[in-house]
């Protein structure tokens, strides 16, 4: 009986967003796992090199990777940087994002939707695109979306828009999962509260506080928490699954 394992040796991997948070811990994770990482940030050039620097004290390979990924020439060049510097990839997590500011519907201007679209949506979109060849070519091709818990919470103080991107994010998973098949598999993760820089900006501390009161596990999660999640559905361990959504939640919808 075979069995399957995590070990990402001798693939490719792309992580956009990846000098912060949890595509930070997922950039070093599949390193530790063997992949040569695709270092992707746009305004976290710090978090980036650090995040560069970490990978290689392990001993492993990665490569930065600039940009903003909603101008379609950018997220071009990310994508074909990487092909040149590896020859190829084989797997891609979509988890650049952000919310922006937080605005109730009523009160959002056409621009910060459109934005929050761009950001969130559009950009996994003219990644995707660019890679579908590429991953297609992969004997392992396998996408992970990031998308969030304010899919079935339909967001709170302010950020349904950012709630509806996602949502749009869900449904581009399955759709990719049945255009890419069987060539390459396609899932997303939808994380729960997460302890990183996100929730410190959108969040205050009493509402994370009562957030940890939400969940049956009693605590919030960590970004190491859900790179385990991509690192499984990126490896060989998941061989079976496309179109499937991980939630990582800590139980949130038990009560």
């Amino acid at each position: 009986m075979a069995i399957s394992t995590h070990s990402l040796n001798g693939r490719i991997a792309l992580v956009t967003g990846a000098g912060v948070g949890i595509g930070r811990a997922t950039a070093l994770l599949l390193a530790q796992a063997g992949a040569t990482v695709g270092i992707h940030y746009h305004t976290s050039k710090a978090g980036a090199e650090e995040t560069l620097q970490a990978i290689e004290h392990l001993g492993g390979h990665a490569h930065l990777l600039p940009g903003d990924l909603t101008l379609e020439t950018n997220a071009d060049r990310v994508v074909d940087t990487l092909i040149t510097k590896t020859g190829r990839l084989d797997i891609l997590f979509n988890n650049a994002g952000s919310p922006i500011k937080m605005t109730p519907i009523e009160a959002c201007s056409l621009d910060h939707w459109r934005r929050v679209f761009d950001v969130n949506v559009t950009s996994a979109f003219l990644v995707t695109r660019r890679a579908i060849p590429y991953l297609r070519a992969s004997k392992n091709g396998s996408i992970i979306n990031n998308l969030s818990l304010s899919v079935q919470t339909g967001g709170s103080g302010g950020g349904g828009v950012y709630a509806a991107a996602k949502g749009a994010l869900q449904v581009m998973t399955r759709t990719l999962a049945k255009e890419l098949a069987p060539h390459v598999r396609v899932n997303a993760i939808m994380p729960g509260v997460i302890a990183t820089q996100h929730h410190e900006m959108f969040s205050t501390p009493a509402k994370m506080e009562d957030y940890k009161k939400q969940t049956p596990l009693a605590r919030n999660g960590t970004a190491d928490e859900v790179a385990q999640a991509v690192l499984f559905l990126a490896s060989d361990a998941s061989s079976f699954m496309t179109g499937a959504i991980l939630d990582i939640n800590g139980g949130r919808f038990l009560r």
